[in-house]
């Protein structure tokens, strides 16, 4: 996805505005760990974003090894840092249509985070992880809800991340009604699909594909960490 939005198109502006939407929140709280209020957070992201896509910065991704995540903090870095941006983000992208971002919920968000002893970077980057998994996980919600099996996904999604011998398999297949060899069936394609969905997120935010498994694990770590 990030190869074609380097050749702007209908599709592949959409596309990466899309990817915008979903990972924006970090951008916000490490601008907002940067001493700035809410307002003047607000009005820095926006205009960032509005820039970031009206000057197609991803012909730039390749110094980052093709990560979004990573271009994305250092491209923000770099408007922080240029007084005439700062200017700019205060007319909220200059007449540009803004991204439609939830600003109540972000400063909600922010209040009920734990205080977060590492550094600013690590600290976005876990920040990332978290928005890739609940996009994952929405993904995968709504693909259970087209195929009827909205209730299935609500009983069993605290299970894609926990061993499989604390899964309480009986009490899971007493309150579905199933067979509990049923129930261990839907599990492991569960685990399946959410595994295949977290791969294809982390590849939308990728230059190259090969890189999957590597930024796996650098988020895996962020999460550890």
């Amino acid at each position: 996805m990030l190869a074609a939005g380097r050749k702007s198109s209908p599709q592949s502006d959409q596309a990466l505005g899309e990817l915008c939407r979903t990972y924006w929140y970090p951008l916000y709280a490490y601008v907002r760990r940067q001493g700035k209020t809410k307002e003047d957070a607000e009005d820095l992201v926006q205009g960032f974003f509005a820039r970031f896509l009206e000057k197609n910065y991803l012909e730039g991704l390749a110094a980052e090894r093709g990560r979004f995540r990573a271009f994305l903090l250092a491209a923000l870095k770099h408007f922080l840092a240029n007084a005439h941006d700062r200017a700019q983000a205060q007319k909220r992208g200059g007449g540009t249509e803004p991204l439609p971002l939830d600003w109540q919920d972000a400063d909600a968000r922010y209040h009920l985070d734990p205080p977060d002893p590492a550094s600013p970077d690590r600290a976005f980057d876990r920040r990332w992880a978290l928005a890739l998994l609940e996009r994952v996980v929405t993904r995968l919600r709504d693909e259970c809800a087209a195929e009827g099996k909205a209730r299935l996904f609500e009983q069993t999604k605290g299970f894609l991340m926990v061993g499989e011998a604390v899964i309480p398999y009986p009490r899971a297949a007493a309150e579905l009604a199933m067979e509990e060899g049923a129930v261990r069936v839907a599990v492991h394609r569960l685990r399946q699909r959410y595994r295949g969905i977290l791969r294809d997120e982390i590849a939308q935010t990728l230059d190259d594909p090969a890189q999957v498994a590597e930024e796996l694990r650098a988020l895996q770590a962020a999460l550890a960490g």
